[in-house]
């Protein structure tokens, strides 16, 4: 017979290993690529000492003459604290209670649930891989003269319906939380909010739900503008700032390989992982399909990849338009101080009614950060003729 406490053991027991695993390695290739690691965890902090530059205790000389003085590694501390992810699943009471003699039917109910909650992690996820960890998934330009909840938009690529957003200003004042979105139109540039009207939008941000400034550091920071990185300085440590090549226009096999090899002549990286755009993805294809044959390959995770000279390229639906990353992932690491988990009260179960409502609801949690130990040895196109 099916209850809250069977329930309860079941989500422990079976459904947090499954979960856990396709959110680490099914989200998308480049987060399956980055090494997942508890070191360097103290606290709510990661605290990473990181060596750049090389070792100055080097040189030559004569036989008799003195040994070169010892010169050490140079260290830079990067501090970031631990960005608090959660997932959360909801089921009436009236549900289980429905399901009461029926494990079958219970079981189809958890497993809906369960894979509506990994739809929207890996959606969430993914996006914040490319976001600035802002929490920013687009900048309002209009609004409807007729219907003041229908906002025109620079992009709706980090939107989807269902998602709960909130609304700020330029000065970074909130103008409306807990909106939901109720329909993007995607070859119009248009998102239906609900909620109240705001008569001035324009240059107004939407921002994930009580989120803005705490998701994880994604390429958006790493490839960004601010001062800092990592609590360190840009305009002090230029082995902070990667290649950059902007305005590219037409993709050609040469303008590639030579922001591959600006890295590996800079900085001694290799880049071993290519993720792009969709309109991107297609003009690489294009350049190269006429004089050589294009092989998929097989990445970890289940995924297909275009290849680049033993290089994979992957599209990805939240890679900004007209822009390719040229990274080396063995230089990222998700440091988390552990693995996913449901958030257990006091009595050790996961599941609890919602207070004054005939709700019960469980919360997947994972303290983790995204760091980058060689920006330098990471490239940017920008600019790229889609095709």
């Amino acid at each position: 017979m099916v209850t809250c406490e069977t329930a309860d053991n079941v989500l422990k027991s079976y459904y947090l290993g499954a979960v856990s695993d396709q959110l680490n390695k099914g989200v998308n290739p480049l987060l399956a690529k980055i090494r997942q690691t508890t070191s360097d965890v103290w606290g709510k902090d990661v605290r990473k000492a990181v060596r750049y530059g090389v070792n100055g205790g080097v040189g030559a000389g004569t036989e008799s003459g003195s040994l070169p003085a010892a010169g050490g590694n140079q260290y830079a501390q990067f501090v970031v604290t631990l960005k608090n992810l959660y997932g959360v699943i909801e089921i009436s009471d009236k549900a289980i209670r429905a399901s009461k003699n029926g494990e079958g039917a219970f079981v189809d109910l958890l497993n809906e649930e369960m894979d509506g909650l990994v739809k929207s992690s890996a959606f969430n996820f993914g996006r914040m891989l490319f976001g600035d960890g802002s929490g920013l998934l687009a900048t309002i330009k209009s609004v409807d003269g007729e219907n003041g909840q229908l906002f025109t938009v620079d992009s709706t690529r980090n939107l989807a319906e269902g998602m709960v957003v909130d609304i700020y200003n330029a000065q970074g004042s909130s103008m409306g939380s807990g909106r939901t979105i109720l329909s993007v139109d995607r070859e119009a540039n248009t998102v239906l909010l609900s909620g109240s009207t705001l008569s001035t939008p324009a240059g107004y941000t939407i921002v994930l739900q009580r989120s803005k400034g705490l998701e994880i550091t994604g390429l958006g920071a790493i490839f960004g503008d601010s001062p800092t990185l990592y609590g360190v300085s840009r305009e002090e440590n230029a082995w902070l700032k990667p290649v950059i090549k902007k305005d590219v226009g037409a993709l050609t096999e040469n303008k590639l390989q030579e922001a591959i090899d600006e890295v590996e002549e800079h900085s001694g990286s290799k880049i071993n992982f290519i993720v792009c755009s969709w309109g991107v993805r297609r003009a690489f294809a294009n350049a190269l399909a006429a004089y050589r044959k294009l092989e998929p390959m097989e990445l970890e995770g289940g995924f297909r990849a275009l290849s680049y000279n033993g290089i994979p390229v992957v599209a990805d639906r939240f890679c900004p338009k007209n822009t390719m990353y040229l990274l080396n992932t063995d230089d990222f690491g998700l440091h988390q101080l552990c693995d996913w988990q449901w958030l257990e009260g006091e009595d050790g179960k996961v599941l609890k009614q919602t207070p004054g409502r005939a709700m019960y609801t469980a919360t997947l949690v994972k303290y983790a950060e995204l760091l980058c130990y060689r920006p330098a040895g990471q490239a940017m196109l920008s600019g790229i003729d889609e095709a």
